[in-house]
């Protein structure tokens, strides 16, 4: 047992505040006033600052946060961030009370602190070296570090000589035309299910309908598509993976499992150890892929560990360099990288320490043959199974990149829409406008940092080439017409500065003049229809000037271009994939002005059938942010289907709701099949699971629409009647804020904790971690939980949401609603909102639950989106929090719902 540490340690949650003295043995309740006098005065022992920051009302709360401790200790490792999860992260029995959790807290301190004196450690080497930074740095956990690390006898090997370097290697031949046999991809199936597994029909077919998938196509353009709606239960993970790593061997290609979600990337990445036992040959055999801005950039981290960063921000960079120096990876967006960490400095200088910026310098970067980035990109070259998503996959074949995709899984297809509206969209906005000059321009005053310009990231391949200086020098001059720091005050107070800052003024005018007035908290917009002469008139003007900086990029690429073709002697090939990589980015900004230009020719002109085009001013809490034009496909699987499906040889198109309660069309509408020429193939098996015996739905016909505690009130009785286990989806954040802030003290005191997103400051993926470690806790979200939470057993028991999810009534909606046939297409969208929030509630067999719906006005229409069977009733809420204690309180031993009275059912 770890000797306690004399310290002191304060534990608070929404049930109250303990503090235990240094050589106390107990803790006692103790009042905020005297909490926050006593943290300010000494340093105490605690447990996530932030969250006990706002906890207490107090802004900045610092001590000595254990989570900060354990990320020291064993980076590259996580767990649960509750004083339960870290017990059990190190081995210490875990509290059976808010009172005890102080206790606990000391000794997990005191544990983790004893580990680093232990001859097993795995990760001490680069420890003693990193805590010298950290304690100059003013870290509480340094002094008691060191007493327990002694100095290393030699130099320690730090981050940067740890990495492994990757090599340069052939380029991959193309996959070898091959066949997937439907009997050979069903053998595959058995072989990764274990033998002693009950065979499963539904994921049998789809395995064997996935076969064909992976056959040569007849013709180009034409790719073999297939869309399969496979309910929740049937395993189509494995279904479509047994064929997909059949032909990947066999044809010596890469197949690419596209998701939507990080939850659905880790538990593809999970499947591996059934196809490779070994490690080495798994990682090697599948790779995640993702966006650059998600990877560690080790120019940024050495800039911050070497001063770039300074107080809290700079304990962060070493903290990840310790983890850097273990990472699988370097993934830090749902990577090995705890989602916590970033959040313990309110992410500050988190964002720093990746490439969002798009400012890469290639072989020019002292650590290119270490760096993340491209060790993912070359895994994945050399990958049978690249695990990536959506966006990743559609952005690879816009920008026409030799590892495009040509077989393709699109799991959580039902997101293929979303995702392909968010990619080929166009935004002319400040917050777009200044990146691009920031990028052009680099820095322009003192701050500090490792930005650069264009100029510094291309002067020597400038200088080689005299006609390449000159484009380079002009679009530097040109980029000044971009907005500049402090643009947004210049519109608020009417004196743009440029060309760009004059048009987002006449853009701002006119949304303020003509926007629906709505709650200052949120942004506004209008359509770009009959604009004003002055708005005219300035998007001629910054036409011109946006014109004016394309035709030196352009000028540039090619001189580049050239440089690669004449391949001087210096061009070696580090320096030929920088020169590439410029030329990658070039393309990249000019296809952005490209699509700007295009969007201010219209003004004033006639409207383009094929797009919606708005101004829009974007707020925060009633501050501005952004203003700008945005452009969008009124139908976006126009170029999903010409730049990513054609393409392709062969398409998979999964969901447990790709169709939902609508026809095929409805599926080939939102997949882009429909834009084929080949018409895509249908496969369709129903979940295995008895929804009528393990769920129901319940409707709440008495709470006041606009009665936050009437709303508030009802959430917490269903919570207390479920015993916690409650997850709850919002159609704004004002109401979920207004909810959480009545209810959660209340409920901590019951010992059923409440998390909320966009309350509490933790990432939704952590927080969803917290829900699912205990099944006495609830948790409040958005969208974000509605499509994105994978929770099996009775972690999630309840599902409640507070209205029915209607679309709002954007610009970008109403031209689709006319379009697709007004109000049948807002049933459409609801009923796909319906079906996967329903969706949460069983996800294995045995789960069981109730679905409440806190709104009478649910039109009747709308029932089809739940599974067939299930029972429907509408009742006081009375009635339903009597049946939810009656079904899911007390013992909850997984006893399937009982069925209702035939007569109470809603046919």
């Amino acid at each position: 047992m770890a000797a306690p540490l004399p310290l002191p340690v304060l534990h608070a949650t929404h049930a109250g505040i303990w503090l235990l003295e240094a050589g106390a043995a107990q803790a006692r309740e103790v009042g905020r006033d005297e909490a926050v006098r006593r943290l300010a005065e000494t340093p105490h022992i605690l447990l996530n600052a932030p969250l006990i920051g706002q906890r207490l009302g107090y802004g900045e709360v610092s001590g000595l946060d254990v989570l900060e401790l354990f990320a020291f200790v064993h980076p590259a490792r996580f767990a649960v961030p509750t004083v339960a999860g870290m017990a059990r992260a190190v081995g210490v029995d875990a509290p059976d009370s808010d009172g005890s959790a102080a206790a606990a807290l000391r000794e997990i301190g005191g544990r983790l602190l004893d580990r680093l004196a232990a001859s097993d450690w795995a990760e001490r080497e680069g420890a003693w070296t990193s805590n010298q930074s950290l304690w100059r740095l003013g870290w509480g956990w340094a002094p008691l570090v060191a007493e327990r690390l002694q100095k290393p006898e030699r130099d320690e090997r730090m981050l940067f000589s740890r990495l492994t370097a990757w090599e340069e290697a052939a380029e991959r031949p193309p996959p070898r035309t091959v066949m997937v046999d439907a009997d050979d991809a069903e053998a595959r199936l058995d072989r990764l299910t274990g033998e002693g597994r009950e065979p499963r029909g539904g994921q049998r077919a789809m395995a064997r309908a996935a076969a064909a998938v992976f056959a040569p196509r007849a013709k180009a353009g034409e790719p073999n598509m297939l869309l399969a709606e496979a309910g929740t239960g049937i395993g189509k993970t494995l279904a479509y993976l047994a064929p997909a790593s059949l032909w990947a061997e066999a044809a010596g290609g890469a197949v690419w499992v596209s998701t939507f979600t990080k939850a659905l990337q880790r538990q593809l990445d999970g499947e591996g150890v059934k196809f490779f036992a070994d490690a080495a040959e798994r990682n090697r055999r599948i790779v995640i892929r993702k966006g650059r801005e998600n990877y560690l950039c080790l120019l940024n981290l050495e800039d911050a560990m070497q001063g770039g960063f300074a107080g809290r921000a700079a304990v962060l960079a070493h903290l990840v360099g310790r983890w850097a120096a273990y990472s699988k990876d370097g993934d830090m967006v749902g990577g090995d990288l705890p989602g916590w960490l970033p959040s313990l400095f309110r992410r500050a200088g988190a964002t720093a320490l990746t490439d969002r910026r798009g400012e890469c310098v290639y072989a020019g970067c002292p650590h290119y043959r270490k760096c993340f980035i491209e060790k993912a990109e070359r895994a994945g070259r050399e990958a049978d199974l690249v695990i990536a998503n959506h966006a990743l996959v559609m952005v690879n074949a816009a920008r026409g990149r030799a590892d495009a995709p040509g077989r393709i899984v699109f799991d959580e297809g039902h997101h293929l829409f979303e995702a392909a509206d968010s990619t080929f969209a166009a935004a002319l906005t400040g917050r777009e406008a200044i990146e691009l000059r920031r990028w052009i321009v680099g820095p322009e005053n003192k701050s500090r940092g490792r930005r650069r310009g264009l100029a510094a990231r291309l002067l020597d391949v400038a200088s080689y080439d005299e006609e390449g200086g000159r484009a380079l020098e002009a679009a530097v001059e040109a980029a000044r017409a971009l907005p500049s720091d402090g643009w947004i005050q210049r519109l608020i107070e009417g004196d743009p500065f440029g060309p760009v800052e004059r048009l987002l003024g006449e853009v701002r005018g006119m949304v303020l003049a003509r926007a629906r007035a709505q709650d200052a908290g949120y942004g506004i917009e209008t359509e770009l229809a009959e604009p004003d002469p002055a708005l005219i008139a300035a998007a001629a003007g910054a036409m011109e000037a946006l014109e004016t900086l394309a035709r030196p990029l352009a000028a540039l690429a090619r001189r580049l271009e050239a440089v690669l073709e004449s391949a001087p002697d210096w061009l070696d090939a580090a320096a030929r994939a920088r020169v590439e990589g410029a030329i990658h980015g070039l393309n990249w900004r000019r296809e952005t002005l490209a699509a700007w230009i295009a969007m201010l020719g219209r003004v004033g002109g006639a409207a383009d059938p094929d797009f919606v085009d708005w101004l829009g001013i974007d707020r925060v809490e009633g501050r501005e942010y952004d203003v700008g034009l945005h452009r969008r496909w009124l139908d976006p699987t126009r170029p999903l289907a010409r730049i990513v499906l054609e393409p392709a040889h062969g398409v998979l198109v999964t969901s447990a709701t790709l169709r939902g309660s609508e026809d095929w069309a409805a599926a080939e509408a939102r997949t882009g099949a429909r834009h084929l020429g080949r018409p895509a193939e249908r496969f369709e098996a129903a979940s295995p699971f008895d929804y009528a015996r393990r769920a129901e739905v319940l409707i709440a016909t008495d709470v006041p629409r606009a009665d936050v505690a009437s709303l508030a009130g009802a959430y917490a009785r269903m919570i207390e009647a479920a015993g916690g286990g409650t997850l709850g989806l919002f159609t704004a954040i004002a109401r979920l804020r207004a909810v959480h802030a009545r209810i959660a003290d209340r409920l901590a005191r019951a010992g059923l904790p409440l998390y909320a997103q966009h309350v509490d400051p933790i990432d939704t993926g952590t927080l969803v971690d917290i829900f699912r470690d205990d099944p006495h806790a609830s948790l409040l979200g958005t969208d974000a939980l509605r499509d994105g939470v994978d929770v099996p057993g009775e972690s999630l028991r309840l599902v409640v949401m507070e209205r029915v999810p209607w679309p709002r009534p954007t610009v970008l909606h109403a031209a689709r609603r006319i379009v697709h046939g007004g109000s049948a297409y807002d049933d459409q969208v609801v009923r796909a909102r319906l079906a996967q929030a329903f969706g949460r509630l069983i996800r294995r067999e045995g789960d069981h639950g109730c679905f409440v719906m806190l709104s009478s006005a649910f039109p009747s229409r709308l029932l089809s989106a739940f599974p067939p069977g299930v029972a429907v009733r509408r009742m006081p809420l009375d009635e339903v929090i009597a049946r939810v204690r009656e079904r899911l309180g007390g013992e909850r031993g997984g006893e399937p719902v009982a069925k209702l009275d035939k007569a109470t059912v809603i046919e």
